[in-house]
This record gives C-alpha cells, structure tokens and sequence, in this order.
C-alpha cells in the first residue's frame, strides 16, 4: 500500500495551502490521437493569455502569488513555479508540444485555470511520496542529465524512500518517475496557495479527472488535501 504523505512542515510554511489529487488507475496512455491534443493545447494557451493583462509579466497576479510563495523556502537559483514557466512561453509567443496524453491533459489544465498542474507515474514509486521540506542528501536525476543534484536542506521537496521526485515544489521532476506511454497507474496534482481562487481550484480537479477518463479510461478518484487532511491512499 502507497500513500501521499503532506508533512508537518510544509503546512507549517503555507497552513491554507490546498494539493488537489487525481489518482488514476488502469489507464492507456499510449498516443493515438496526436492531432487533438494538439488542438487542445493551442485552445488552452489562447485562455491563458487572459492571466497575463500586466504588460510586466512579473506583476500579472498568479506570477506574483506563486513568487511570494517560493521566497518562503529555500530555492535553487532562478527556480520558478511550473505554472510560470508554462505562462512565460505563451507571453513569449511559444506554443507547447505533445508530449504524451497525461502530460498534454495536465497541461492544458495548468494554461485553461492559471495553477500548477503535474504528474508521475504510481509504479515507480519507492514506499510512499510526501510533500515535505528536504533533508538535502535526496537523489535527484532531472530530463536532460544523467547527474544527481540534490535539493538545499529545507527546500520543499515530492519524494519517496528513494529520493526526490520533484524540487522546488513544482519546478523541475525526477526522471524516474516521470509520466510516459507505458503509464497505467498515474498520480496527478493541481496545487493552490491563492485562497481566492477555491472555485477555480475545484473545477480545474474536475476538469482534469473527466479528460482522463473521456480520454484514456480507467478508474480515478479526487481528493483534496489540506491542513485537516494530510494524507491519502494512491495504490
């Protein structure tokens, strides 16, 4: 049995904070329709453009909700929230690529809602994951290297008994657990710091759970995480 882990010191750094879970079982996440998904992407990355009224990219509202939260943990340099790298490509006038199904659902989730949308794959998980501050010692392999950079002491950390799965909270994801066409068993996330924005927040949940059912079948359940209730089974 697996469980999602929200420790103690996370909460203590951001007490309101609100992980929505999709668990997804038995799904087919092999590419057959790559021209939909395409669609898909280019209708969200229109909707998000909406997020970005500020001519200062910096001062659009979810750029600065997701900085202010970032400088409460200790962060590599130049890190930033997933939500505003996936933003700062549509500013610049880049379109996303397919990567597979999961991906390219939680993505257009992430642009459509304006919130930090990611993904792994449950069967490469060692023990449990949790969402914690980190020890610094976690390995960590990231897309691009085959060279571990652990996290900083007290960074805020997705990791499980075999070491980080995802630094600076939302930023940049282990290699070992990444989501990818053999995916039967996935965990998905969406995360909220803006309490404003709940009815976003649940929707965007929903939205995501539905697109992989419509899509990939398989069984999936929400839950929702807070300070109140920390953990929940994902296997």
């Amino acid at each position: 049995m697996k469980n999602f882990i929200i420790e103690n010191d996370f909460w203590d750094l951001f007490p309101n904070a609100k992980i929505g879970v999709v668990i997804c079982h038995g799904i087919d996440n092999t590419v057959r329709n790559e021209e939909g998904y395409l669609d898909m992407i280019l209708r969200a990355e229109k909707e998000a453009l909406k997020y970005l009224q500020n001519d200062e990219f910096s001062k659009n509202e979810v750029i600065k909700i997701w900085r202010e939260s970032f400088q409460k943990f200790k962060t590599k340099k130049g890190a930033r929230s997933s939500i505003e790298a996936l933003l700062k490509r549509i500013d610049k006038g880049n379109h996303l690529g397919t990567i597979n199904p999961l991906v390219d659902i939680y993505n257009c989730i992430s642009l459509k809602y304006a919130l930090p949308c990611g993904g792994e794959d449950i069967d490469t998980f060692v023990g449990d994951i949790r969402l914690t501050k980190a020890v610094g010692n976690e390995k960590f392999i990231t897309l691009g290297t085959d060279k571990s950079e652990p996290p900083y002491e007290g960074e805020i950390i997705y990791k499980d008994n075999e070491g980080a799965i995802c630094r600076c909270w939302n930023w940049r994801e282990s290699l070992r657990t990444i989501l990818t066409g053999n995916t039967n068993n996935a965990f998905l996330c969406i995360e909220l710091t803006d309490e404003k924005r709940q009815v976003e927040f649940e929707n965007a949940l929903k939205e995501l759970e539905t697109l992989v059912k419509n899509n990939l079948g398989g069984e999936t359940q929400i839950s929702i995480l807070d300070a109140n209730n920390k953990n929940v089974q994902i296997d």
